[in-house]
């Protein structure tokens, strides 16, 4: 049988033409696809995904926060131009650093500069009242800490660190009652975000009507949303000695030191419970332990001279007691404000001891701080001065 190769050419090159045609037909249009929407993609400033954008300072703080990382949070809003949302940021942060340590309460006074500012800047901004409402309450303005937190309520009743802000003025001006009502109702309203603040708040104004076991419920909750707040275990473990929880309240100190380890507030504290339990040498190790860390502190100095003075040790109850009284004075502390019984208990040990000229040093110091300013103690001699010492 013979093959007819003239029709078998016919009959094969028809089909590789039609596969080629079509093949290149395919492939231009996928290449004016791609470039159809490549042009789609630039008009509208696509970004490849490698090229993520970069987190906002304020994100990145929010995220510092919500880890408890305050220093982080602190640092990174502070190089940044404030504005409402971000200076309530910084102002919570500030303020609750300034109550985790014996050196922090400088933090209070930038936290009301900065949202002042940005309140005289941006007055209509409800975040921005709600930070200056936060940070006048936090350092004693309580007044005027409601007056603005209202300015902000009047304008968004459901402003909820405005309210909050609100019911911390009333419950620092004693008026606990009302702080209540304000906190119970931001925290109807309250999100994720606010949850420490608004819980806090409210376990302030139970502690401050005597619900001591209420309270430290509520602060459990709070540490629940963010652990890393070490404001929210002094004020737990304050609570617990009220209740007389001395285990409770342990727990609390250490549970502190296990975050910062080198934490001086939290010995100063652990001195106060273990002197207290008449735990003598470990008050005396933890008090110790706060004049070396802390040096220049007045009150680590009174409390290991306290604790001297308690056991017997007289003559070491008299020294530490002068390094007390020394450091007011030198740090200009205002008289009203000085721990007096620096003065008074130095002068009974060193009457105990025989030590007139310390003695009379001492009082005469005292009555010159107290002729000076109104003061409420009262240390007093007959004229001839202390029994078995001339007065000069």
């Amino acid at each position: 049988m013979r093959i007819n190769r003239s029709a078998s050419r016919l009959s094969f090159r028809p089909r590789r033409r039609r596969s080629g045609c079509v093949s290149m037909m395919i492939m231009l249009g996928v290449v004016i696809g791609v470039g159809a929407l490549a042009w789609r993609l630039i008009e509208r400033g696509w970004q490849p995904p490698s090229a993520a954008q970069p987190e906002s300072p304020t994100a990145a703080a929010q995220r510092a926060f919500d880890m408890g990382d305050l220093d982080g949070a602190i640092a990174l809003l502070r190089g940044t131009p404030a504005e409402g949302t971000s200076a309530l940021l910084l102002t919570r942060a500030l303020i609750y650093r300034s109550y985790a340590e014996y050196d922090r309460a400088i933090d209070r006074g930038s936290a009301l500069q900065i949202a002042a500012e940005v309140t005289r800047r941006h007055p209509a901004d409800l975040d921005a009242l709600a930070a200056h409402a936060l940070a006048l309450q936090a350092v004693g303005r309580y007044g005027d800490a409601a007056d603005i937190a209202q300015r902000a309520l009047e304008r968004s009743p459901s402003h909820v660190m405005a309210r909050t802000a609100l019911a911390l003025a009333y419950g620092g001006a004693g008026a606990h009652e009302a702080a209540l009502r304000e906190s119970v109702q931001a925290a109807q309203t309250a999100g994720e975000r606010d949850a420490v603040d608004v819980l806090r708040a409210l376990a302030l104004s139970r502690g401050n009507l005597g619900e001591y076991s209420e309270a430290i419920r509520l602060l459990d909750q709070a540490l629940r949303y963010n652990p890393g707040i070490l404001a929210l275990y002094f004020e737990r473990a304050l609570y617990s000695r009220q209740l007389g929880d001395v285990d409770g309240a342990t727990v609390a100190y250490f549970d502190v030191l296990a975050r910062r380890p080198d934490n001086v507030k939290a010995r100063l504290r652990l001195c106060e419970l273990s002197s207290m339990m008449r735990e003598r040498e470990a008050a005396l190790a933890y008090c110790g332990e706060v004049t070396q860390r802390a040096p220049s502190w007045a009150e680590g100095w009174y409390y290991l001279g306290r604790e001297f003075f308690l056991q017997g040790d007289f003559e070491a109850a008299r020294d530490n007691l002068n390094r007390c009284a020394a450091l007011q004075v030198l740090q200009n502390v205002p008289i009203s404000e000085r721990r007096f019984e620096c003065w008074y208990l130095q002068g009974q040990a060193a009457q105990i001891l025989g030590d007139c000229a310390s003695l009379i040093a001492t009082y005469n110091e005292f009555r010159a701080m107290a002729a000076s300013a109104a003061v409420q103690q009262t240390w007093s001699y007959p004229p001839e001065g202390p029994p078995g010492c001339a007065l000069r």
